[in-house]
């Protein structure tokens, strides 16, 4: 049962194979991914590329917590779902228009999932676009 009082937003973000949700409450500026606080989570390039959208925020996103929930994909693809799923859930819960024509002039990608997915196999090759050599002796 939640508390009527509580107000909670939820956006999600992909790339790939990777799909991120982010909840967002009112609190003391805590971002966690997976559970683990994001000054401490490792990769540091990915922790670098996670932390984009709540450094352009600056002081609006110190009285809020966020919580992210990364799965599929790989490292720098849940990185970039996790970017984008923070983005997005500040935009709304904030109903910032500022800080959304920001994001949209730093990078479209933050607010915007990546539509791009892996070609399919074809017949007669090894993969999307590999295809065996051809021998004329």
């Amino acid at each position: 049962m939640a508390d009527k009082g509580v107000n909670i937003r939820v956006a999600s973000g992909k790339r790939k194979a990777a799909i991120a949700r982010a909840s967002i409450r009112k609190g003391a500026g805590r971002v966690r991914i997976g559970g683990v606080p994001i000054e401490i989570f490792e990769p540091e390039i990915a922790r670098m590329k996670i932390s984009e959208p709540i450094i352009l925020a600056d002081a609006k996103a110190s009285a809020v917590d966020i919580d992210v929930e990364v799965s599929g994909g790989g490292v720098m693809g849940q990185a970039a779902a996790a970017r984008t799923a923070i983005a997005k859930v500040l935009v709304e819960y904030l109903e910032d228009k500022e800080l959304e024509t920001l994001y949209r002039g730093y990078d479209r990608g933050l607010l915007v999932s990546d539509p791009r997915r892996k070609l399919p196999k074809k017949p007669c090759g090894r993969g999307a676009r590999k295809k065996r050599q051809k021998s004329y002796r």
